[in-house]
């Protein structure tokens, strides 16, 4: 599995750290034990407060560049943690960026609508405009692609999320990077959890730990879409990814597992596991999660656990997805007023 064929601009600060969670396990460990919980810090990837979108952006920019492109076009909810790493790797590129927020929550608040990634989508100077919910995303940046293209500029559009067989390079790669570490340490990883959205970060772990052999389930636990979409999401982009690898074939339906018992009332909407799990993270850890993603990730891993689905003993790792700047959008829900 030869990466290296395949354009990439260096973004982030890798390899992440891969951390026990001992103050974690602890807490979490009934009378006869539990598994032993580890973290792979996906939120210290560097770029404009860090995420895993950076390692997606290595991939998609360079190919933006092979392309000739001047501007990147992307889209994502208000709060959007790759709408802030698309603009952060803009500006350090040089790109034009103009990103496309959709209201997936009805929130009209100025901490959800103009705090948080939305400021920082402006500090690093994007052409910032929005749609209503429910909006055509895709037919939108399309449009307004070719308004660009009529003006002279040549356009490279990102799907939200950085997820298509591109972006998704950038966790076949994470997976090399995850086996290396375990294998450097003497650790056995038994099972890699974490928030799947776009489905680019899933199908990457997943394509990427397949090729390797490296018999390492992957739990997506879900933040968005219904069991059933989710992981028919998941499984078409890591089989596209694997062939866009030249390993078609070797993902199959049963390497794809999603959880989507944690999304609450929708995308972006809180919930009370959602905060508890934030808070027990930043308490015991020092590690602030995010509210959208690696919250309700991590609140779903710790239902699971109290359910007995992991091993006494096993080592489980959660990825975390970062974005922990969303929490300055969502003080109401941790009891912090805005004003």
């Amino acid at each position: 599995m030869n990466l290296a064929r395949f354009p990439r601009i260096r973004l982030g600060h890798m390899p992440t750290p891969l951390e026990p969670m001992e103050n974690l396990t602890r807490h979490l460990s009934g009378p006869g034990g539990g598994p032993r919980l580890w973290i792979k810090r996906d939120d210290c990837t560097g770029l404009s407060t860090g995420g895993n979108k950076t390692r997606k952006l290595e991939f998609l920019m360079a190919e933006a560049r092979a392309e000739g492109a001047d501007t990147v076009i992307t889209q994502g909810a208000t709060q959007s943690n790759h709408a802030r790493q698309t603009a952060a790797a803009a500006a350090k590129l040089g790109f034009a960026c103009h990103i496309l927020l959709e209201d997936r929550t009805g929130y009209t608040d100025a901490a959800y609508t103009q705090s948080a990634n939305v400021l920082m989508d402006k500090l690093h100077g994007a052409h910032v405009s929005r749609r209503p919910g429910g909006a055509d995303m895709a037919a939108e940046m399309e449009a307004l692609a070719a308004e660009l293209r009529a003006q002279g500029r040549k356009p490279y559009v990102i799907p939200g999320g950085g997820s298509n067989p591109v972006g998704a390079l950038g966790y076949v790669n994470a997976a090399l990077e995850l086996v290396n570490q375990a294998a450097e340490m003497g650790l056995r990883i038994d099972h890699v959890v974490h928030a799947t959205g776009s489905a680019g970060t899933q199908a990457g772990l997943v394509a990427g730990l397949v090729a390797l052999n490296a018999n390492i389930p992957v739990l997506g636990i879900g933040v968005r879409a219904p069991r059933e979409k989710q992981e028919a999401n998941v499984l078409a982009l890591a089989q596209r990814t694997a062939a866009h690898l030249g390993l078609e074939g070797i993902v199959r339906p049963e390497h794809v597992v999603a959880n989507c018992d944690y999304v609450g009332q929708g995308y972006g909407i809180p919930t009370e596991g959602m905060v508890a799990a934030v808070r027990l993270l930043a308490e015991k850890e020092g590690i602030l999660l995010d509210p959208v993603y690696s919250g309700k990730g991590m609140a779903g891993l710790i239902d699971l656990i109290g359910k007995g689905h992991f091993g006494r003993d096993e080592n489980v790792v959660f990825l975390h997805t970062g974005g922990a700047v969303g929490l300055f959008g969502y003080p109401d829900a941790f009891g912090v007023s805005a004003d």
